[in-house]
């Protein structure tokens, strides 16, 4: 079981609430199955946040430079939508929705069909 299972986030009704999820996406990411000896960041976007990491397997990036992950969204209802960046085109693609914060971490750490850790 993921940290993201392990603890409940907090409700993500209101913008202010938002803002304490950034420490939780960032300890669920520290138990990913992929690229675990790099350091991915999380970036918050209004009340969305942004997973990126460098590029280590040089698939996206042949320089290794920093790539985007996945982005979740809050909905108003509290699941999250979940959306993978689309290296080739160059832009996000939805993923899953509706979801929990939960599942939609255990979908990024785990990556079973490397969409979003290329």
């Amino acid at each position: 079981m993921n940290a993201a299972a392990r603890v409940a986030p907090p409700d993500p009704t209101s913008a202010q609430v938002v803002g304490f999820m950034l420490p939780f996406i960032e300890r669920a990411l520290k138990d990913r199955v992929r690229y675990r000896y790099v350091q991915p960041t999380v970036l918050q976007e209004g009340e969305s946040f942004r997973i990126e990491a460098p590029c280590c397997s040089r698939n996206v990036d042949p320089d290794g430079g920093v790539i985007p992950v996945a982005r979740l969204t809050p909905a108003p209802d509290g699941s999250w939508s979940l959306q993978r960046h689309d290296h080739a085109a160059g832009q996000w693609r939805p993923y899953a929705e509706p979801m929990s914060l939960g599942e939609a971490l255990d979908t990024v750490c785990v990556d079973a069909e490397r969409k979003f850790w290329p």
